[in-house]
């Protein structure tokens, strides 16, 4: 009859296996009702035609700077941001093997007890007699609860989605890398042709000094202009220490990027003052297709994913877990009289947590809630995404106009310094045109610099607000070296998962 039963009990569970449902809703992708439509106003100033593009993974190569692809290539293996992006894989795919081992027999305990009793006769004085008992027993219990409601299987999705988002999360930590490297290598540069050019104006500013100390010296004008000249000098010469300082802050900016310490750039001296003319951005696909594709906004569909199933996970506590349970115990002592003793046993247990009180139904609510926050969060990603596309594409083309003015502007203050030069010396105008001509190639030559900087910086903004910069990750051991993952073995068990190949990243 218990046989019966017992078979009777594992065909319902088979039955009720087969009939398995999923709670909760199945994840979709939210849509972006607005991006297939849109397109930078600027895009074709900026961008050049499909067939004229280059791939955005390197785009760094684009500058044509041996130095710059030598230093992202140290960044992308040493930085420690990078590293712990890559060490999050690790931990998501760790708690990927935790929910999918919860899909198997969740209870399986061993348990065994040993013990000697020692008794000693007292009644009537010490009559020394004394007996012993051993007694000894060990059991096996296990326990599987059937997922007749899919919570173990959504837990598996909320587990693997959180995965694929930390791989899109290192992709994301690769593409501020090679912006943030490529922006402090161009901005050191444009201090270092900021220091070159006050350098340059001070020169011109000492050699006025030198003619208007030899008039006034032999007569011919007055100690007004000597001192109008040295004032001029050296307030540009005291604009060079401050200059200098910004050029070390960038220099130790950029050696933490390169997981050095402060100072340790030798790359640097071998810079050239001078800022690279940039070429239109050259992109193979329209904004609408890019913004879809960076890193961080698969991240942020990856998030909602994992969002989604765990309202399957909540709600399948609203319904009754059905769980079959097994013991297997052997037992004995050591007296004679007795024998040792095997017990097993098998069947169904049933649990239902009827009185919650509206603890389950809320925790629903919230998981529901927690839902539709991820997918805000998603759109706001995506507005977010083609907001900084069209700042930087506004940039790109203003900036580029401004240097083209700046540039005649530049000029003009050059002419009118030497015409203004030439009639003091012979007496045609008196000193302040010099010094207005003086002061005014000054600023106009730093304004240059200064907007040729944010030109580069602009198209950096462009290359980053793309998506570009990351590649595809192929394994574990192309994102940490191999003297941290032999640590990691040497500490912990991580059994074949240091040298475990990666999926691509959702796209």
């Amino acid at each position: 009859m218990v046989r019966r039963l017992i078979l009777t009990f594992s065909v319902c569970i088979a039955l009720l296996l087969q009939a398995c449902t999923n709670l909760g809703p199945d994840f979709e992708e939210p849509e972006v009702v607005w991006v297939d439509e849109w397109e930078t106003d600027l895009y074709g100033q900026v961008m050049a035609p499909p067939s004229e593009a280059e791939d955005l993974s390197f785009w760094w190569q684009a500058f044509n700077d041996p130095i710059l692809n030598g230093l992202i290539a140290e960044a992308q293996s040493n930085n420690q941001s990078l590293r712990i992006a890559a060490l999050a894989i690790l931990e998501s795919r760790a708690f990927l093997g935790i929910a999918t081992g919860l899909q198997y027999p969740q209870v399986q305990r061993a348990n065994g007890s040993a013990a000697r009793v020692d008794r000693w006769e007292t009644e009537g004085g010490d009559s020394g007699q004394h007996s012993d008992l051993y007694t000894y027993s060990a059991g096996f219990d296990v326990g599987w609860e059937a997922d007749f409601w899919g919570k173990y299987r959504r837990s598996v999705e909320t587990a693997d989605a959180a995965f694929f988002a930390s791989i899109n999360n290192y992709h994301n930590a690769q593409v501020l890398l090679a912006a943030q490297v490529t922006q402090s290598y161009y901005a050191y540069r444009t201090a270092l042709r900021q220091v070159e050019i006050a350098r340059e104006n001070a020169a011109l500013q000492e050699r006025s000094l030198d003619i208007t100390t030899k008039l006034f010296e032999s007569g011919q004008s007055s100690e007004l202009d000597v001192q109008q000249a040295k004032t001029q000098y050296l307030a540009t010469i005291s604009t060079i220490p401050s200059l200098e300082v910004t050029l070390k802050q960038i220099e130790n900016a950029l050696a933490i990027l390169l997981a050095r310490r402060p100072g340790n750039l030798p790359e640097l001296a071998a810079v050239k003052a001078d800022l690279p003319e940039l070429n239109s951005v050259l992109i193979a696909a329209v904004p609408a297709q890019l913004i879809l594709r960076r890193p961080d906004v698969r991240a942020a569909v990856m998030t909602v994913a994992a969002q989604s199933s765990q309202i399957g996970v909540a709600q399948a506590d609203l319904y009754p877990s059905i769980s079959l349970v097994g013991t297997v115990g052997w037992s004995g002592n050591s007296l004679d009289a007795t024998t040792d003793t095997l017990s097993t046993g098998v069947g169904p247990s049933f649990s239902w947590n009827l009185f919650n009180y509206g603890r389950i139904k809320n925790n629903v609510r919230v998981q529901d809630a927690r839902l539709q926050q991820a997918i805000e969060a998603y759109q706001l990603s995506v507005l977010s995404a083609a907001t900084e596309i069209d700042n930087a594409a506004i940039s790109v083309v203003k900036t580029r106009e401004k240097q083209d003015l700046l540039g005649e502007a530049l000029e003009a203050a050059r002419r009118s310094l030497t015409i203004s030069s030439k009639r003091y010396q012979e007496g045609y105008s008196d000193f302040q045109r010099v010094l207005t001509a003086q002061q005014s190639l000054a600023a106009r030559s730093a304004e240059y610099v200064s907007n040729q900087g944010a030109h580069i910086s602009s198209v950096i903004d462009m290359y980053k607000a793309l998506g570009g910069g990351w590649q595809p990750t192929t394994g574990v051991e192309i994102l940490l070296p191999e003297t941290t993952r032999n640590t990691m073995q040497e500490r912990t068990d991580w059994g074949g998962l240091l040298d475990e190949s990666l999926p691509a990243a959702s796209q």
